[in-house]
């Protein structure tokens, strides 16, 4: 098969991403050069390997085929990357982390920011979006989740638990109804996640208290705690973010309180690479310990 490596890069951005512009963007390249350098492959091998759908690019019977041959010479390069640069000395090159937007907004811009001030050669990008990401498309390196995936050729590492309580700013809290019992919450405005786009069921935070109505609803928890900050109602919030909003607190603490845990999630091949070994040594030791710290000044 002649075949070069370039050419695989381009095929597994289009099969991963399926669509030409979304490669484009991630290979630097316009999409007609992508499209030129896939029809270029598909001579090459006589043999068609994406069909064109509504969707975007689908692969083929050979496209599928092809896909784990090309996955195998992205595996070797990076060992050869790695090999090459040594174990020793600080972290370079570019690591991509996906995360929930709570604990990519509370917790990571801290930590990231005192990694990179140690590895001056390393680039960290942070993609918070609350979903679940795809890491065989590698839209991340990494991955912080709320839950353990169960497929997948992935590996999974416990990270720290954290906890969550219902939290309400002061000043809300004393002009408002007495909350003394979670039936209280009755008379209320509930601050939540949007029932229909909550994307893991450990974020189902509010099935525990008895409410049935979310007055102010986001996908977003970083939407939901700014709510609470600005006298929108009664929410739940995460222990480890109260530092940042002065004025909101913990309320009914004895009888709701939630325990969650963050996992870090990586394809099952990295684990051959030093340099993202260590990084995600790092990052869960920092986010362990950042956790803490803030749950504590909480």
């Amino acid at each position: 098969m002649d075949a070069s490596w370039d050419d695989m890069r381009v095929f597994l951005a289009v099969a991963r991403l399926e669509s030409l512009s979304a490669a484009g963007r991630t290979l630097k390249l316009d999409p007609a050069t992508v499209g030129r350098r896939v029809a270029r492959l598909e001579e090459k091998l006589a043999a068609p390997l994406f069909a064109k759908s509504p969707t975007g690019y689908a692969l083929t019977d050979a496209g599928q085929r092809l896909l784990g041959h090309a996955e195998r010479a992205e595996q070797a390069m990076q060992d050869a990357a790695e090999e090459m640069a040594g174990q020793a000395g600080g972290l370079s090159g570019q690591i991509r982390i996906g995360a929930p937007d709570g604990v990519a907004n509370f917790l990571l811009p801290q930590v990231c920011t005192e990694i990179a001030k140690e590895n001056p050669d390393l680039d960290i990008q942070l993609v918070a979006l609350p979903r679940v990401f795809n890491l065989t498309r590698r839209e991340a390196d990494m991955v912080i989740a709320v839950s353990p995936p169960n497929a997948g050729r992935l590996t999974v590492q416990k990270i720290t638990d954290y906890k969550l309580h219902l939290a309400a700013v002061r000043w809300y809290l004393r002009q408002s109804p007495p909350i003394q019992t979670l039936a209280d919450l009755r008379a209320h405005r509930i601050v939540g996640y949007i029932p229909d786009m909550i994307f893991d069921k450990e974020l189902d935070y509010l099935g525990e208290t008895g409410v049935e109505r979310v007055t102010l609803a986001s996908n977003s928890v970083s939407v939901q705690t700014n709510w609470i900050r600005r006298g929108g109602g009664v929410g739940v919030v995460h222990d480890f973010a109260l530092p940042w909003f002065p004025g909101v607190q913990k309320i009914l603490t004895e009888q709701f309180s939630l325990t969650r845990s963050f996992y870090l999630v990586r394809h099952a091949d990295d684990r051959r690479l030093e340099r993202m070994n260590r990084f995600a040594e790092t990052l869960c030791d920092r986010v362990r310990a950042e956790v803490l710290r803030l749950e504590g000044g909480a």
